[in-house]
C-alpha cells in the first residue's frame, strides 16, 4: 500500500512538472494577425483597430490582435496565399479580389450603378445576394465574417471628367477590379492597376492620369491635391469582404469564437456607420480646401454615362457569371 502511495504521489509530481509548461502555454493569448492593405486612418483601418479593441475587451485578454495596415505584412497579390497558409487569420479585401481563388461571383459588385444609393447597397449585401456569397467561401476553406462599406466612388483627372468622351486616352488607376477594367474601357480610358500606397505619387508624377475612390480615401490620402477636378459620379461602390482562414476559426474554442462574433459584429456596425459619415465630412473638407473643382453630374450626364455602361453587364457575364448579374440588375432595376 505504501509502495503504491508513493508511485503515486511520483506520478502525480511528474504529472505536475509535465503539465507547468503547458499550462503557462495555455496562458498565452490566442494570436490573430489581421492583415489589410490600406491605411489605419480609413474607415477600413478604423474598423480593424476596433476589431482589436473589442475581441481583447471581450475575450479578457485571451486572444491577442495585431493589426498589419498599409500593406505592411502582404501587397494585395500575397494576401490570399497567407490566409490559406495560416500566415495570418483575417483580411478584409475588397470583392474584387476573389477571382484567384475561385469565387468570381464577388466582383460583380463593382458593377457600375447596380446600387440605389446606400439603402440599395444595405439590401444587396445585408440579404440573399450577400448572404449567398459569402457561402461560397465555404468550399474554399474560408468564412466570411461580414461586409465592410467604404462608399461610393468618386472619378478625379486634371481636365473634367463629365461625359463618356473625356476619359478618351487617360490613364485611370484601378485597384485590380476587371469589372472597373471594363467599364472604363466602355468609357475609352486606359486602365492601370496600381497598389493603394503608390497611387499618390503616381497621380503627382503623372504616371496616371487619374483614379476613382471614396470621398475619405481622396482625403485622408491627399489625392485631391494632386488632382484638379473631381468629379461626384457615385458611379461603382467600394466594399470590402472581411475573412478567415475556417480552420483556424472553427479550431478556437467555441467561447472565445462566440466573443470574436461579437467582436466583429460591433467592429462591422461601427465601420459601416462611420463609413457614411467619414464620406460626408471628408466631402466637404475637399470642397473647403479649394485645392481641386468638384463637379456634380446632371441628369443629361447620368444617362449618358449608364448608357456607356451597358455593354459592360453582359460584358461581365463570362466573368462572374450569368445569375449574379441578373440578380443585381434586377435589384436595381436595370433592364439591358
Amino acid at each position: 500500500m505504501k509502495r503504491r502511495t508513493a508511485i503515486g504521489t511520483l506520478g502525480a509530481m511528474g504529472a505536475l512538472a509535465l503539465t507547468g509548461p503547458q499550462r503557462a502555454l495555455a496562458q498565452q493569448p490566442i494570436l490573430i494577425k489581421f492583415s489589410h492593405v490600406v491605411t489605419n486612418d480609413t474607415p477600413k483601418g478604423k474598423g480593424a483597430l476596433k476589431f482589436k479593441e473589442l475581441a481583447e475587451k471581450y475575450t479578457g485578454g485571451k486572444v491577442k490582435v495585431e493589426v498589419y495596415p498599409n500593406s505592411t505584412l502582404y501587397k494585395d497579390k500575397e494576401e490570399m496565399d497567407a490566409l490559406n497558409s495560416g500566415a495570418v487569420q483575417i483580411l478584409a479585401p475588397s470583392t474584387a479580389k476573389f477571382r484567384p481563388i475561385g469565387v468570381p461571383e464577388f466582383e460583380a459588385l463593382d458593377l457600375p450603378y447596380i446600387f440605389e444609393g446606400d439603402a440599395g447597397y444595405d439590401k444587396v449585401v445585408n440579404g440573399p445576394i450577400g448572404k449567398g456569397l459569402l457561402k461560397k467561401l465555404e468550399a474554399k476553406g474560408i468564412t466570411g465574417l461580414a461586409f465592410w462599406d467604404n462608399g461610393f466612388h468618386m472619378v478625379s483627372a486634371n481636365t473634367p471628367l463629365l461625359m463618356p468622351a473625356d476619359f478618351q486616352g487617360l490613364k485611370i488607376r484601378i485597384s485590380g477590379s476587371k469589372i472597373a477594367d471594363l467599364y472604363f474601357r466602355a468609357l475609352g480610358a486606359l486602365p492601370q492597376i496600381l497598389a493603394f500606397s503608390e497611387v499618390y505619387q503616381a497621380l503627382q508624377t503623372g504616371v496616371v492620369d487619374g483614379c476613382e475612390n471614396t470621398p475619405s480615401n481622396y482625403y485622408t490620402q491627399k489625392f485631391y491635391e494632386v488632382q484638379k477636378h473631381i468629379t461626384v459620379s457615385d458611379h461603382a461602390h467600394l466594399q470590402y469582404a472581411v475573412i478567415t482562414n475556417t480552420k483556424f476559426w472553427m479550431g478556437l474554442p467555441p467561447d472565445i469564437r462566440a466573443q470574436l462574433d461579437k467582436a466583429m459584429d460591433e467592429a462591422s456596425e461601427y465601420t459601416n456607420s462611420i463609413a457614411k459619415q467619414e464620406n460626408a465630412d471628408s466631402l466637404a473638407k475637399i470642397k473647403a480646401s479649394g485645392k481641386t473643382t468638384l463637379h456634380a453630374l446632371t441628369p443629361a450626364q447620368v444617362t449618358a454615362w449608364k448608357a456607356a455602361f451597358k455593354p459592360v453587364y453582359k460584358e461581365a457575364e463570362s466573368r462572374v457569371g450569368k445569375t449574379i448579374v441578373d440578380e443585381l440588375l434586377k435589384s436595381a432595376g436595370i433592364t439591358i
